[in-house]
């Protein structure tokens, strides 16, 4: 989606009103006998999300009761505003949002480090105080920008807040995107840049957010990738490459063996489906995702 912009359906999400009765939540949501089984029959090896935007023609709380009937434990990429209905619904924020900029001006230009600081150092707070854990961050577009001067810059806009996120047990999640089809020039757009950046920073309060889809376009070799930096790795995206949607048997990754080797590794984060559904059924096209990531 090249056009896409997080930030901006985001924002577009907060104003939704959800007249959750109208738009029939009971029909949709009800669980029948296969559906009540999802609970019990997921294997859990690690823990399953949703990100919010990839759904966002729904309310949030149909999403909410839905990904909960599915044995979803999570939904990605939700600020404050929202973080009360999650809790109604016992669901967790895996992936916390709402201090970044936008994706373009991030942390490698020194131009935004006062605005971010202030963001970031209001947002860490409370994203303890909620009981979360991870938030949301982006490099920014290059700009020209050499690696060694986009790293430097990083660690010099970063380094404050990675001390005031250890402090509330917070971690900083750098997100891993590609620059060929879907952000032009977005500067983190390879592991290995990434890891980097997390080497030179030295603290486990920021690691990096391995969007498979993402990845597969940029660098391929995801499994060997993962497998090698997991140590690195706070939380993954996934989608259908090409295209970003549905991750089944359309697509060119293997997310069975992608999800085997991330097990193989002892991840015990969060999979958060980010993929947009092509199907009428949408949260059926979710809920098949998740069973085939259900390793």
């Amino acid at each position: 989606m090249s056009t896409w912009n997080r930030r901006s359906a985001l924002k577009g999400l907060l104003t939704t009103t959800a007249a959750v009765g109208t738009l029939g939540i009971g029909s949709a949501c009800a669980p029948d006998d296969k559906r009540a089984q999802a609970l019990t029959t997921l294997k859990n090896s690690f823990k399953h999300s949703v990100c919010r935007w990839c759904f966002q023609d729904l309310p949030l709380e149909q999403l909410c009761a839905a990904a909960k009937e599915m044995g979803i434990q999570g939904i990605d990429l939700v600020g404050p505003k929202d973080w009360p209905t999650l809790k109604k619904y016992g669901l967790d924020s895996p992936m916390c949002n709402g201090a970044e900029i936008n994706l373009t001006d991030g942390f490698n230009d020194p131009r935004f480090h006062a605005q971010l600081q202030k963001q970031y150092a209001e947002m860490i707070p409370r994203v303890a105080q909620a009981g979360y854990t991870n938030l949301i961050c982006f490099s920014g577009s290059r700009r020209g920008l050499s690696d060694e001067a986009g790293w430097a810059n990083c660690v010099r806009g970063l380094q404050p807040l990675v001390k005031l996120a250890a402090q509330h047990k917070v971690v900083l999640v750098m997100e891993l995107l590609n620059s060929k089809i879907d952000h032009k020039d977005y500067q983190c757009d390879r592991t290995a840049w990434g890891v980097e950046l997390a080497k030179r920073l030295g603290s486990e309060n920021f690691k990096l957010l391995y969007d498979i889809y993402h990845m597969q376009i940029n660098e391929g070799d995801v499994i060997r990738t993962l497998t090698e930096y997991h140590p690195y790795i706070a939380h993954y995206h996934t989608a259908g490459v090409p295209g970003r949607h549905e991750i089944g048997d359309s697509q060119e990754l293997n997310y069975p063996a992608i999800m085997r080797a991330i097990k193989a590794t002892g991840f015990q984060g969060y999979v958060a489906q980010e993929f947009m559904p092509q199907q009428a059924d949408k949260l059926a096209s979710l809920r098949q995702a998740i069973q085939l990531c259900d390793v």
